[in-house]
């Protein structure tokens, strides 16, 4: 998958694509929806399938100091679109310049001359231009004058309700990973460099990955039972394991993080990039009295995650 960052300086080899639009946070059911009505619509005309992006989320750029919202960081939603076989990925970096441009000139020198996408697929509540101000409609008259075509996707519904990004949001803070994953059509990932930490768990016969969750919605504290997917250096490759994601009450005030120990694994994942997945919420984030009573704890932990893993095949 090729990341276009800029569309102002696209080479004519990334034009021509049939794109799915919009922010893409957690790449659920919806969305994969929308993808697959670009893709087969590319490989109807003979265009490479596309996603158009922005970054930082625009929700984020006008409003920086609002509290976290975003499901998966920008590597992590590249991952996933990666797999779903997405061939450009078009990232645009969303600025002052970008936001305000109006519908007109949004379509004109981003969709039609700088991209030269063929095809959006859009949802049926997407707005576009400075202040949100241009709509559907607008979007396809634009597209019958210079030169893109149109298609709108209806909002999803599950068993469980519409899937929708804020709906899976809910479902993690409440400790409901298989409500999210259910909506999500994968088991919702924590994607990240692993950072030093205090070892404090290697001096416990526990040594943890560490991961931060700097910018991300924060699911339900606690303790998960998780897969884990080392995307690169000398450990790549599928485990299973079990994470606690808090705040480490035990050892006075600190930010939350992910702590993930790896079941049957030795070596050094320090600079790896790791992809945590919350399988199922197995507890609260507890403060121990003891040292030993936290040890006593974590072999229980480890023993149910084992069984909750081995359940899954």
């Amino acid at each position: 998958m090729k990341i276009i960052r800029d569309y102002q300086f696209v080479n004519s080899g990334d034009k021509g694509a049939s794109v799915a639009v919009g922010n893409f946070d957690g790449v659920h059911l919806g969305h994969q929806h929308v993808i697959d009505i670009a893709r087969l619509w590319g490989s109807k005309n003979k265009s490479p399938l596309g996603v158009l992006t922005f970054e930082p989320h625009p929700r984020s750029y006008f409003s920086p100091d609002a509290s976290n919202f975003r499901l998966m960081s920008p590597d992590a939603k590249a991952t996933r679109l990666n797999k779903l076989n997405v061939e450009k990925l078009y990232e645009l970096n969303f600025n002052k310049t970008l936001s305000s441009l109006n519908p007109f000139d949004f379509a004109d020198q981003v969709i039609s001359k700088g991209l030269g996408l063929r095809h959006l697929v859009v949802g049926e509540d997407f707005c576009f231009g400075k202040g949100r101000s241009g709509t559907v409609k607008d979007l396809i008259s634009l597209g019958s004058s210079m030169g893109f075509e149109v298609t709108i996707a209806e909002l999803m519904e599950t068993e469980i309700g519409q899937v929708s990004s804020t709906s899976i949001r809910n479902a993690l803070a409440e400790g409901r990973p298989n409500d999210a994953a259910k909506q999500l059509g994968h088991w919702h990932r924590i994607e990240g460099v692993v950072i030093g930490g205090e070892q404090r768990g290697r001096e416990l016969g526990y040594p943890t990955a560490n991961m931060s969750l700097d910018d991300l919605h924060l699911p339900h504290l606690g303790v998960y039972a998780v897969l884990v997917d080392v995307l690169n250096g000398e450990h790549v490759g599928s485990y299973n394991g079990v994470a606690s994601l808090g705040v480490r009450p035990m050892f006075g005030e600190n930010a939350p993080n992910l702590e993930t120990f790896i079941f049957d694994f030795s070596g050094d994942l320090y600079g790896a990039t790791l992809s945590v997945a919350l399988v199922e919420f197995m507890r609260p984030e507890i403060k121990f009295d003891s040292l030993e009573s936290l040890i006593v704890q974590m072999d229980k932990d480890s023993l149910k995650s084992r069984e909750i893993l081995k359940s899954l095949k």
